[in-house]
This record gives structure tokens, C-alpha cells and sequence, in this order.
């Protein structure tokens, strides 16, 4: 085992992956290789998931298994969202960790490694500075990005002002800090350079950009400073839209700008207005009928991922089937559905979790149902039509990619028939439609034929 590598396992969303992605450039900056095999590496870390029930389990289940297999000479970094909230506890139930490491100062990993190679100690050493009440500020000129062949997530800002009342982040993560435009615009030419085709936006509220830096519109700003610096990339995805917060102006250069997708992820959470109340979100139903009906007049061919909790504390059979109906009306592209979780210091905490667990199972799985029904019409439409498909992969004769209607990890593929090189855009004949995904064959094969 070589003393300066190090393995690093990253739990939870996108945003947790461009935080794991900048902790291994600097260590690697820093001299330290990256290794697959957790046995041949000195530091481990994992960047943990703190968000619901779920997540929490699994981070406690990695850092609980890389303890009990470490070695003599290895040490174990807890980092990431669950550190940040339960530093103490974490290594009060984890007993094996060295360094506790919080999301808010992950820039600081290389000395926090430095300091828990210097020998045994009676406790795990705590990074977590109070004052580290925000992110963005100091990020050691770490590109904010992640990778994945020919697509790349850039975050755009950090932490979030939003007083969602089921919603831990706040507390995890401190307030909204946007980046300045021209360290985001720097970091697509950079991708650019190096062959990435999708650009894909990520923060805890995409639509909150630039507030906090005086700016009015600033996602729309920043859209058309990226479109107009990197003409050439082709692909430019938003996730993470905030109700409410989806501007004329915005809708328009979506419209306008045709490097930036028809795909717009802006969890909804509920359609009950006293259920969005109890969740301290936006409870205007109709502004979401007339910016989903604006959106799909202004924006051909638009594609909406949206996400609901059900379950939530004082859910009615009323307020779920007002969802229920919701979605039924709407006809999303793409639903994600979680079932509500529980979560200590939320200020939801007084409400409790008095939806019974077989009821909120059921509606999930009624609500799923009902949108794979949906996606599977919706894909239907498709059959016969042509789409670009960007190629990620290929076997067994198959080449296998995403449509600008599928976001990367959670959405649908496209299966199509022959060989197409990994990393082109290509167009596809789509000739079968499943719930989630997609089947065609090459538009230029077709013209041969």
C-alpha cells in the first residue's frame, strides 16, 4: 500500500459527486493517486448523504463496512452532508473514524488528511468550523464539476435560502452563495476542450442564482453569457428549478437559446395547497397550471421531470387524491416520488410523522403506477419520430445513450440497434416506446436503405 493514495466513495445526488469530484482534484494536485480497490489505498473517504432516512442508513452502512475492514496504516475520512449535521454522533456510532470532515469546508481535505496521518489519536479530529456558515468562497481553484464521459455537471451555487419545512439542507449546507458567472463560463470552456457535449446545471436551486450576488434573472443572465461564451457546446441542461421562480425571461431564453435543452427538473413536492402550506412552499396551483401551460406554448417539444413527497405529516385522503389527480392532469415526462422521512431540527419536527408507513407505501405505489402509465403513452408519441441521442455506451450490438428528454442517472435511455461512437450526438428513428425508455435505430442507416 502506497502512502499517498487515497479511495473515495461518494453517496448521494449529483451535487454530493462535484463536491467528491473537487476533494479528489485537490489531493491529487497534492501528489496522491486515486485507487479502485479500497485494500490498496492509505486514506479512505467517503462524502456521505445526510438528506433522508434512506440515505443516511447507506452512508452509515459504507463508513461502518470501510471500518471494519481497515487496515493498519489506513485512516478513515467521514465527510459530506451527514458529517456536517451529526459530526459527533457519526463518530459515536461509527466507532473507527479518524477525520470528521463537513460539506462546508471540503476545500480544506488536504490538510484535514495531513492532519490524521500524523499519528493515533484518543478521538477523530473535527473539522467543522462554525464559521463556515457558507460555501463558494474558498474553493482553492478546484473546478466545481464531475465528469461522465461526454457530460459534465458544473454547480453553479451552494446552499439554499428556501424554508421548505420537510428540508434538512439549510441546515447542512447554510444559506445560498452563488459562483461568479465568469469562474462557471471558464469551467465549460475547459469542458469543452476536453470533449464534453452536455452541460448539465446543477445547484440546490438553480432559479436562486445570482440573488445573492444583487442579481435580477440570474440563471437567465447566466444562460445567455454561457450560450454566447461557448457557442460550441452542444448540449446545456437546467435541474433543480424552484416553483414560483421560473421568469418569463428565463422561459424565453430556454426558447431562444438552442444549445440550452427543452428539459426542465423543478420539483413540485405536492398540488394540495393546504399540504404546500403545511411544507412552507409556494401553494399557488394556479401559478404552476399557467407556467407549465407558458412553458409548453413558448418552449417546442418541452420535456418536465418533476418530484413529489407523499406522506407528509397531516396528508389527507383528500390532499393525496388532489395530487393523485394532479399529475393524472399534467402528463410529466418524468416523476420522481419519495415517501416523506422524518427528520430531526426540520421545521417539521413538530408535526411528527403520523401518516401510518403501509399508507404512505401505497401511495407511492399508486402514484407510480399512474405515471408509469403516463411515461409509457408519453414515449409512445415518440415511435416514428427522430431524436439526438447522445452515445454513452455499447454491447452486445446495441448502442445505448440519452435523448435531450433524459437527464443523466435519473432519467430514461434510448437502446439503439448498430454501433455509434461514444461521445456523438446522433440521430435515431425511434421504433418502440417502454415505460422509461426508448428503442430506434440509426436515421442515417434508414437513408442508406
Amino acid at each position: 500500500m502506497s502512502k499517498n493514495t487515497f479511495h473515495l466513495v461518494s453517496l448521494g445526488c449529483a451535487k454530493n459527486t462535484v463536491d467528491s469530484d473537487s476533494m479528489a482534484q485537490l489531493l491529487l494536485r497534492d501528489g496522491y493517486l486515486s485507487m479502485d480497490d479500497p485494500d490498496q489505498a492509505a486514506v479512505l473517504i467517503v462524502n456521505t448523504c445526510g438528506f433522508i432516512g434512506p440515505a443516511k442508513e447507506e452512508s452509515y452502512r459504507v463508513l461502518g463496512e470501510l471500518a471494519k475492514s481497515k487496515q493498519s496504516g489506513q485512516v478513515l475520512i467521514a465527510a459530506g452532508c451527514l458529517t456536517q449535521r451529526y459530526g459527533v454522533e457519526v463518530a459515536q456510532k461509527v466507532q473507527g473514524i479518524d477525520g470528521i470532515l463537513g460539506t462546508r469546508r471540503w476545500m480544506d481535505i488536504v490538510q484535514v488528511v495531513k492532519e490524521v496521518r500524523k499519528g493515533p489519536r484518543p478521538e477523530p479530529l473535527y473539522h467543522l468550523p462554525e464559521a463556515a456558515t457558507v460555501v463558494g468562497s474558498d474553493e482553492k481553484d478546484a473546478l466545481r464539476i464531475s465528469v461522465a464521459g461526454a457530460s459534465a455537471y458544473i454547480k453553479v451555487a451552494d446552499g439554499c435560502r428556501r424554508p421548505c419545512a420537510f428540508c434538512a439542507i439549510p441546515l447542512i449546507k447554510g444559506t445560498a452563495v452563488s459562483r461568479p458567472v465568469e469562474s462557471i463560463i471558464n469551467e465549460a470552456r475547459k469542458l469543452r476542450d476536453v470533449g464534453v457535449r452536455e452541460l448539465v446545471l446543477i445547484a440546490q436551486d438553480t432559479t436562486d442564482y445570482g440573488h445573492d450576488l444583487g442579481m435580477k434573472d440570474g440563471l437567465a443572465i447566466l444562460l445567455e453569457q454561457l450560450t454566447d461564451s461557448v457557442p460550441d457546446m452542444d448540449w446545456i441542461r437546467i435541474m433543480y428549478a424552484y416553483p414560483g421562480y421560473v421568469t418569463d425571461r428565463l422561459i424565453e431564453v430556454m426558447a431562444t437559446r438552442k444549445q440550452i435543452l427543452p428539459y426542465l427538473d423543478m420539483p413540485l413536492q405536492h398540488a394540495h395547497p393546504k399540504t404546500l402550506y403545511r411544507m412552507k412552499r409556494p401553494s399557488n396551483i394556479d401559478w404552476v397550471h399557467k407556467t407549465l401551460g407558458k412553458m409548453r406554448g413558448t418552449i417546442s417539444d418541452l420535456a418536465i421531470r418533476t418530484t413529489f413527497l407523499v406522506g407528509y405529516p397531516g396528508e389527507t385522503d383528500e390532499e393525496y387524491q388532489a395530487l393523485y389527480d394532479f399529475v393524472n392532469e399534467i402528463r410529466f415526462d418524468r416523476v420522481g416520488a419519495f415517501q416523506f422521512s422524518f427528520e430531526p431540527g426540520t421545521t417539521s419536527e413538530p408535526l411528527g410523522d403520523p401518516v401510518p408507513v403501509e399508507v404512505k407505501q401505497e401511495r407511492y405505489e399508486r402514484l407510480m403506477e399512474l405515471q408509469q402509465t403516463i411515461s409509457l403513452q408519453v414515449n409512445q408519441s415518440y415511435v416514428g419520430k427522430t431524436l439526438d441521442v447522445l452515445i454513452e455506451g455499447f454491447d452486445n450490438g446495441i448502442s445505448i445513450g440519452r435523448s435531450y428528454r433524459d437527464a443523466p442517472e435519473i432519467d430514461g435511455m434510448v437502446f439503439v440497434e448498430g454501433q455509434a461512437n461514444i461521445g456523438d450526438i446522433v440521430p435515431v428513428r425511434i421504433t418502440g416506446a417502454m415505460a422509461y425508455d426508448l428503442t430506434g435505430v440509426l436515421a442515417q442507416k434508414l437513408i442508406q436503405i
